[in-house]
Order: C-alpha cells, then sequence, then structure tokens
C-alpha cells in the first residue's frame, strides 16, 4: 500500500490579509479543514480516492462561504445554476453535470452521471430529469440563498458586467481590481496508489446565456489519470478551457516524464500566464506526491497526507 493523500482548494484569486477579517478568515480556514477532516477519514479507513473527494466536495459545497451548492452565485436572470465533474483515475471514467439547479450537491450528481448515465456529462433539464430519476437530493431556491452574493448580483444585474465571484466594483474607473475565482475542488491518492480528482462552481455572477466555464469540462478543469495525476483547476475559466490546462499537466508527466511540481509550474507559471490566465490547481500523482500551485494573490488550499501533513492556507505565504 501507498502513501495516501487529499488536497482541496476553495477558489484562487486576488485574496490579500486585508480583505478579510479575522473572524471570516478563522471561519474560511474552519471550512478548509472540516473538508480536510471528511475527506482524509474516508482515506484513513481504507476508503477509495473517489470516495474521499465526494465527502470533501461535498463539505464545500455545503458551505455558504464557497461559490459552490449552497453558496453559489446568481446568473443574470438571479438563479443559482451550478456546474461540477469528477473522475476516475483508475479507470479513466469521467462523469459531469453543467447548468443544474436546486440540485444540494452538484459532486454526487455527477459521480451518479459517471456511473449510472452512460454518458460524461448531461446539462439543464436533462441533468435534472435524471436526478429525479435517481434520487439525488434536491433543495428548494431558498436553501441557495446568500445575502452576500445577492447583493453581488444586484450590484451588477442591470449591467452587462459578470464579476469572477467577487471583485471589487470597477464600473467607475477604478485602475484595481479585487477578484476570486470561485470554485471548490479535491483530488486524493488512496492507499491502492488510485487516484481521483472532482471539482464544483457556481460559476460567475450575472453570467448570461447558460455559459459554462472549465469547472465540468473533462481535461479542463478536472482529470484524473493513474498513470500521471489528478487535478482539480480554479481560475478564469475561459482561459483554463483555452488552455486544457488539467489534462496538460498530465500530459507533460506522461510525454515529457516531468515530475507533478515540474509539470504544475510550467502550466501554471508559463504557460498560463502568456495567455493572461489567472488562478490555480492542487494535483496529487499516485506516490502520494502533491502540488498546490496558483499565480495569483491567493488560494483557498488545504492538504492532509499519511505523512503527517495536515494544513490550510489562503494566502502566497500562508
Amino acid at each position: 500500500m501507498s502513501n495516501f493523500t487529499l488536497a482541496i482548494h476553495g477558489g484562487a484569486g486576488t485574496i490579500l490579509k486585508s480583505m478579510l477579517t479575522p473572524d471570516l478568515e478563522l471561519k474560511y480556514r474552519q471550512g478548509l479543514q472540516d473538508a480536510l477532516d471528511a475527506g482524509y477519514k474516508i482515506l484513513e479507513q481504507d476508503g477509495t480516492a473517489m470516495d474521499a473527494i465526494v465527502a470533501a466536495v461535498s463539505s464545500l459545497e455545503d458551505n455558504e462561504l464557497f461559490n459552490a451548492g449552497r453558496g453559489a452565485v446568481f446568473t443574470k436572470k438571479g438563479v443559482n445554476e451550478m456546474d461540477a465533474a469528477i473522475m476516475d483515475g483508475s479507470n479513466l471514467a469521467a462523469g459531469a453535470v453543467a447548468g443544474v439547479r436546486n440540485i444540494k450537491n452538484p459532486v454526487v450528481l455527477a459521480r451518479e452521471v459517471m456511473l449510472h448515465s452512460g454518458h460524461v456529462m448531461l446539462s439543464g433539464n436533462g441533468a435534472k430529469e435524471f436526478a429525479l430519476n435517481r434520487g439525488i437530493a434536491q433543495a428548494p431556491d431558498d436553501y441557495f440563498f446568500t445575502k452576500y452574493r445577492y447583493d453581488q448580483w444586484i450590484e451588477i444585474r442591470d449591467s452587462d458586467f459578470y464579476q469572477l465571484d467577487h471583485k471589487e466594483d470597477n464600473l467607475k474607473g477604478m485602475a484595481h481590481e479585487e477578484k476570486k475565482f470561485g470554485t471548490v475542488g479535491a483530488v486524493a491518492c488512496d492507499k491502492y496508489g488510485h487516484l481521483a480528482g472532482a471539482t464544483s462552481t457556481g460559476g460567475m455572477t450575472n453570467k448570461r446565456y447558460g455559459r459554462i466555464g472549465d469547472s465540468p469540462v473533462i481535461g479542463s478543469g478536472t482529470y484524473a489519470n493513474d498513470a500521471t495525476c489528478a487535478i482539480s483547476c480554479t481560475g478564469h475559466g475561459e482561459y483554463f478551457l483555452r488552455a486544457v490546462v488539467a489534462y496538460d499537466v498530465s500530459c507533460l508527466m506522461e510525454y515529457k516524464g516531468l515530475s507533478l511540481h515540474e509539470a504544475c509550474e510550467i502550466v501554471v507559471k508559463d504557460k498560463l500566464v502568456k495567455i493572461g490566465g489567472e488562478g490555480g490547481l492542487i494535483a496529487v500523482d499516485a506516490k502520494g506526491n502533491y502540488d498546490l500551485c496558483f499565480n495569483s494573490e491567493g488560494m483557498y488550499r488545504g492538504v492532509r497526507t499519511s505523512q503527517g501533513i495536515n494544513t490550510v492556507a489562503i494566502y502566497k505565504d500562508h
């Protein structure tokens, strides 16, 4: 049996210490630790990487601080539309949902798509019908409502602007923008050397036209392959889609023989930067090595391993 590792993220971007009150920072750190504990408990009890990441991501979806599940942002129409994806590195099976509403834990639905639909991605009403058929837990609109997200939407709903989870109002020509790319995710390596990755998001505030980002797209925001790595991304999805970020890390490992760390550094801090992409990713390989890589000011993140590491961090310097 190999070492086992769980890593999580809760979004990346311009996250500065000055932006969070001590109380709010403590709540974020506790939310990350709770998710780590939920997933790690499964790995510790000989559970699978797949079960561990579903538990970890579900915990983050249930926490209204994060832009996924309960804390999802509002679209142009004033509703919550969520995306999620999951992938099993042992057999390259994958499942994803896009533009779903009233699903309590989109990551659970994504796993159900992987296991029982015969497809990889379902969207909108089709995904809702499948969820009903499979008995996936639903929740009313009120469950997803949070005043903080609602107020964000109210500020810009009558404009053509959209926001990346949190951004200072730059409609008045402010030079400085503060952005947080609100996505949650988890990657794991279990005792048997199997990998899995999952990502879940509420997308962008005031998004229109059924916009879908990188999170539910296999190879862009989410990927897992026992031969290389498991990846979950967070950032400006359009850039991550164009750069096929998650699969690119895997390809550098598979075809160039790079280590997990080397591959992540090249993709996130060189290739993404060159096209203007901001954000980060979490990654593990089949030996239990991990990497938490980002090119933004911060990333809500955490890792817990069988080697005794148990840490959560927010800023560049933790």
